[in-house]
């Protein structure tokens, strides 16, 4: 989810499901050391509970910016050990890691010395040509050995060869049954599992066989389907709507805008969130269009809201 779960976006969720565990897009812990800690790490206080994920593959280095994120007010610190994307990979850390299970085991080793806060890793079900369960059970014991009591599972194999990251989220085929598994190997451990998850329905029914789903560019595409999971989850029946989401993110957009925060990085993340109802597309018209003039401010959100609703009632009375 690089480039993509900023503050903004976590914001903009968290007024949508008030209970789920939010992750931050990876950070490397390079950046952390040598970069502006603020602009990387600063976070509202309504995101709580968030999670800090880290991606580095110097020991050193991920405790010292596990450190920093645990100053900074995160509730978990999370190792990706399963981004494919090449600049990843230049970096000799996310997927590839799977193939050095020690140096995971070492920063998270590290990471425990140096907080208090929970540690987990994000990993995949395999990497290449090592894509058996096997693989996976090994990998999970080696670092689970190292005090990591939380996996989250993508369950595709990460194809470093030959595919694009956006491949590698599509083309791998999805592996559920060797995260469940996986659950019954080691039940002593929790076990979240990711990738291929489109609906609330879908979550509720993954969690028979695991201790919890991660949704990601589902959520994202259409935020408004965490509505359904926390109605799900919750058993509230009145829930929010769309509109009453945009109305309490305005007084957020307002806040930013003051702060010198262009309009474009947050309406961006709302694009979704009509996402299969009349009037979507003018909606997303009407933000992409507007949002990146000089000057903009929530009289563009509120003038798609108002596109929205015309579209709604040109559709009620079929025209």
């Amino acid at each position: 989810m690089l480039d993509w779960t900023d503050r903004h976006c976590r914001y903009l969720l968290r007024l949508i499901f008030p209970r789920a565990l939010l992750y931050t897009e990876m950070v490397t812990a390079a950046a952390v050391r040598h970069g502006n800690q603020d602009r990387l790490l600063a976070f509202s206080e309504s995101e709580h509970p968030v999670a800090l994920q880290l991606g580095g593959a110097e020991p050193e280095d991920m405790a010292f910016a596990a450190e920093v994120g645990q100053e900074y007010g995160y509730d978990e610190i999370n190792i990706n050990v399963g981004c494919p994307s090449d600049r990843v990979q230049s970096g000799m850390f996310g997927a590839c890691l799977m193939l050095q299970p020690h140096v995971v085991a070492a920063s998270v080793s590290a990471i425990r010395e140096a907080i208090d806060i929970p540690v987990t890793v994000k990993t995949r079900i395999g990497v290449d040509h090592r894509d058996d369960y096997d693989f996976l059970k090994e990998f999970v014991e080696r670092v689970a050995a190292a005090g990591c009591g939380v996996f989250i599972i993508h369950a595709r194999t990460a194809w470093l060869q030959g595919l694009s990251p956006k491949e590698n989220r599509e083309i791998p085929p999805l592996h559920y049954e060797r995260v469940y598994r996986l659950k019954e190997d080691f039940p002593g451990l929790k076990i979240i599992l990711n990738g291929g998850i489109n609906n609330s329905l879908d979550a509720i029914n993954q969690l028979n066989k695991v201790d919890g789903v991660m949704v990601g560019r589902c959520a994202y595409q259409d935020p408004y389907v965490l509505a359904g999971l926390y109605g799900s989850v919750s058993g509230k029946a009145f829930l929010p709507s769309r509109e009453e989401v945009v109305y309490r993110y305005l007084q957020y957009v307002e806040q930013q805008l003051e702060r010198g925060v262009y309009l474009k990085h947050m309406t961006r993340h709302m694009m979704g969130l009509y996402q299969g109802l009349p009037g979507a597309r003018a909606w997303r018209r009407c933000l992409s269009e507007n949002s990146c003039t000089p000057g903009a401010g929530v009289e563009v959100i509120k003038a798609a809201l108002e596109c929205v609703s015309a579209s709604q009632a040109r559709a009620s009375y079929g025209t």
